[in-house]
């Protein structure tokens, strides 16, 4: 995420530690080492009972693990016993947004050399950032030969219905069940909620008792290590979660398993809608969070002009950096009263930085 930033004491040249906190990065995932090989460890003990789990992780993430190699010794342990690896934009960024496509296909391309050259895996899957979906990305992505898409399974899509088949289009696309998601993912440990606690068996027997072919459950991990730190028993629940369903009838699959084991269902508006996790509106919901879209297109479009310079890698990494999702989505309006001073924050960055290209152009 962009520091606190202010071009005091005149303008300098654009580096990565201008407008990012790279000691703050460091101390952050160093502090979540820990939790996160302890998470691995429990959802390694989940997959040795018969739970099938798809990452997705972004390549910011990855690169980061390089401080602690330790991570990705923990992350290469889990494929060994059979996880799959999703592919992404790079940088978990908001180029699908983009009127020209180039920029995204470049990161997903990016992101699935990167995830072959430390798994040996070539992602069939794609999730995208916020789980947003266009009516361009799915042709995109048929293009770059995936087999699934894994999307957000929202109102405007469904109109009240439960996201349980697999849907055609260009490919086939799994939408993510928000509820049954969000009990996992936000609910889990907070003991004011109705179904306080949440145990394997409880869940299996809800989703038992729906009707249709398949249950697309999509939660970030960053929520486990929030219910570990919560002192919640969401470890148990994941190791208890495959036997749990078994009884039930219900068996664990990946994405591509889904698409050789179920017939695809129509769903017309999905090629005639956006959406993305939680809604558009939290992306793209204010004044401030459009007109960052807008210098993001534009400062594109300037990069494009200086592909020429010396300077062109580094500036380009750092415009990569920009785009990430979690910028948008902390100007939101719902943000604690805080979105306006991340939007000034924000745009105190980005406005330095285009500032800079233009002096390179020049």
């Amino acid at each position: 995420m962009p520091k606190w930033y202010w071009p005091s004491g005149g303008y300098r040249s654009p580096e990565f530690e201008t407008y990012f906190d790279q000691p703050q990065i460091y101390s952050a995932l160093e502090r979540n080492v820990p939790e996160i090989i302890s998470t691995n460890e429990a959802l390694l003990d989940s997959i040795d009972n018969g739970a099938k789990y798809t990452f997705d992780i972004s390549g910011i993430f990855l690169d980061q693990c390089k401080w602690n190699p330790a991570l990705i010794e923990s992350f290469q342990e889990i494929k060994d016993r059979g996880a799959n690896f999703s592919a992404s934009p790079y940088y978990h960024s908001v180029s699908s947004l983009f009127p020209d496509n180039k920029e995204f296909k470049d990161q997903v391309s990016m992101h699935r050399d990167k995830i072959k050259e430390i798994f040996s895996i070539n992602p069939r899957t794609f999730i995208n950032a916020e789980l947003i979906l266009t009516k361009e990305l799915s042709t995109t992505l048929k293009d770059m030969k995936f087999k699934c898409l894994i999307s957000e399974g929202s109102e405007n899509l469904l109109y009240g219905s439960d996201p349980m088949y697999v849907y055609g289009n260009h490919i086939p696309t799994l939408l993510r069940h928000i509820s049954l998601s969000e009990d996992i993912e936000l609910r889990f440990s907070d003991q004011n909620w109705k179904s306080y606690p949440l145990i394997a068996d409880k869940f299996a027997s809800w989703i038992a008792g729906m009707e249709g072919d398949v249950t697309t459950l999509h939660f970030k991990y960053s929520s486990i290590l929030t219910h570990q730190q919560n002192r919640s028993n969401i470890f148990q629940f994941l190791i208890d979660l495959p036997e749990s369903f078994e009884k039930y009838g219900i068996s664990m699959v990946t994405p591509e398993e889904a698409l050789k084991k179920f017939k695809t269902k129509e769903l017309p508006s999905i090629i005639n809608k956006s959406t993305s996790r939680y809604g558009m509106h939290n992306l793209l919901g204010n004044h401030p969070q459009h007109l960052y879209l807008h210098e993001l297109i534009s400062i594109g479009e300037i990069l494009q002009t200086l592909k020429d310079t010396p300077e062109y890698e580094k500036l380009n990494c750092i415009y990569r950096y920009l785009q990430q999702s979690e910028i948008l989505l902390e100007m939101g309006s719902d943000n604690n009263n805080l979105g306006y001073e991340k939007a000034v924050n924000s745009f105190s960055a980005i406005s330095d930085f285009k500032r800079a290209l233009l002096e390179v152009k020049a």
